[in-house]
């Protein structure tokens, strides 16, 4: 959830800080005003305030119920901190970069405006376990609505495909016609590559769904922290079981990025598949004005930008994963300052991820697909070369020397300059003995993807079987609805 900014971090750091450092007791000269402007997270982690603010109101309530802080104190700060949150909810937040991070800036404000008792919502805590405990709450959040883009994709899919059970077009290998297949099941295998994706976000989900809170800088409290009923709270689903890991852990962060990564490279794969197919050398798809632009110089073109740079976009969260693995992969235990670093690539893969997932589906319901151009495609008889070597096979040939046949008939098709539906059963007899009268029959595309009926084929009841496993996959329960 991004904030409103009422005036940007680089203004704001040119002016002197207003108040003291919240740390700066130890310390009797201040900090050079390039540090504090190269230092700063303020900037960029100030999405992170209604979340902090959550955490450090369940914080404060678990302070009072231990009778650690007063009651009537516990909930003087857990108002003033509603109300700090409706400010920045509101836009009227100035977050300060002399107060460094959101954590600081939140609770400066929450003194002003309470007074000295603000002071005693740190209690039995560090920022350490306090950043990480709202990074989790975010990329928890962010996960869920990730999710959610996934089943409407999915569930695009799935409709587009219940109308294009029947729609033959060649399937390709090395980008050369192989065989005939159905649009359905090609538009169904990168459903089944989400789903994975949806599958995965689930068990980062698990894994990112732990509380740290309590770990303090890096060795815990001596103080009666009720750490289960913050959880319970939050709904954490577990405790972190080690203060040091705890509040250095990334791997949460590595998971969503490597599982954006992944996901990156599928809608790459898609948007490519629907740039080739929009091109009039296929001319399969025609994609809507709203997802295509033009050019400055040639009024004809219809250029699939969208597509084009959400598949640029899969390097961009590439890069993002390489360069968080890349700042953790020397760190000593437990927390070092690198570790701020980890913020912008991952609120950028997140936000990245996302927007292309819902601009996938967007651009994908508005296109429009040409059953005639693909029916023309699949017509080319040379698709069904491998149907005469199946026909061989069932005759009792071994499949090699079935193949080696076909490939010789193949061949005299190229010198001949003719196609596999020109060959009279008399003429196949010259490659065969075993070719009967029956063998051009084979040679249509209808009936050789109706054939291929085994779980995971084109075939229309293959497809039919595919639609239903991937309806169960959407309708299983899902922490995020």
């Amino acid at each position: 959830m991004a904030t409103k900014k009422k005036k940007s971090a680089k203004s704001a750091a040119a002016k002197p800080a207003k108040k003291g450092k919240l740390w700066g007791g130890r310390f009797e000269g201040g900090t050079d005003a390039s540090v504090e402007q190269f230092t700063e997270s303020v900037s960029f982690d100030q999405r992170l305030a209604p979340f902090d603010i959550r955490g450090s109101m369940a914080h404060a309530r678990m302070l009072g119920r231990q009778k650690i802080i007063p009651q009537a104190d516990a909930a003087k700060i857990v108002k003033g901190l509603q109300g700090v949150l409706a400010r920045i909810e509101a836009g009227k937040f100035d977050f300060d970069p002399a107060l460094e991070d959101v954590h600081m800036n939140v609770e400066s404000a929450l003194t002003e405006a309470i007074g000295p008792v603000g002071g005693k919502l740190h209690t039995g805590r560090s920022r350490n376990d306090q950043v990480a405990t709202a990074t989790r709450l975010w990329q928890r959040a962010q996960i869920d609505a990730t999710a959610l883009a996934f089943e409407k994709l999915i569930g695009t899919i799935l409709k587009i495909s219940e109308k294009e059970t029947e729609t033959i077009l060649p399937g390709y290998t090395h980008l050369q016609r192989a065989q005939p297949v159905t649009l359905a099941h090609h538009l169904l295998a990168y459903a089944q590559m989400f789903a994975r994706d949806l599958e995965r976000l689930g068990e980062v989900r698990a894994r990112t769904n732990v509380l740290p809170l309590g770990s303090g800088a890096l060795s815990g409290s001596s103080l009666p922290l009720d750490r289960a009923g913050v959880a319970k709270e939050l709904g954490f689903a577990a405790l972190t079981q080690n203060s040091l890991d705890a509040v250095s852990d990334r791997d949460y962060q590595f998971e969503f990025l490597s599982a954006a990564t992944l996901s990156g490279l599928h809608l790459s794969r898609l948007c490519e598949e629907l740039v080739l197919w929009s091109s009039a050398e296929f001319g399969f798809v025609q994609m809507s004005d709203a997802f295509t632009t033009g050019s400055s110089l040639m009024p004809q073109k219809r250029n699939p930008d969208v597509a084009e740079i959400i598949r640029g976009k899969s390097g961009r969260l590439a890069g993002n994963l390489v360069s968080l693995l890349t700042m953790v992969k020397g760190l000593p235990l437990s927390y070092n300052r690198d570790m701020q670093e980890d913020k912008e690539r991952l609120f950028d893969s997140a936000d990245t991820w996302l927007a292309c997932v819902q601009l996938t589906e967007k651009m994908l319901r508005a296109t429009k697909f040409n059953r005639k151009k693909m029916a023309e495609a699949a017509a080319d008889p040379m698709l069904l070369a491998t149907e005469l070597a199946d026909y061989l096979v069932r005759k009792g040939l071994p499949f090699r020397q079935a193949h080696e046949v076909v490939g010789k008939l193949v061949a005299a098709c190229e010198k001949q300059n003719k196609t596999l539906v020109d060959f009279t059963p008399g003429e196949l007899k010259n490659f065969c003995e075993l070719f009967g009268a029956d063998a051009p029959g084979v040679l249509d595309a209808r009936a050789a993807v109706g054939a291929r009926t085994l779980v995971g084929g084109p075939a229309p009841k293959a497809v039919a079987r595919q639609m239903k496993e991937l309806q169960k996959v959407l309708a299983k329960p899902r922490p995020w609805r």
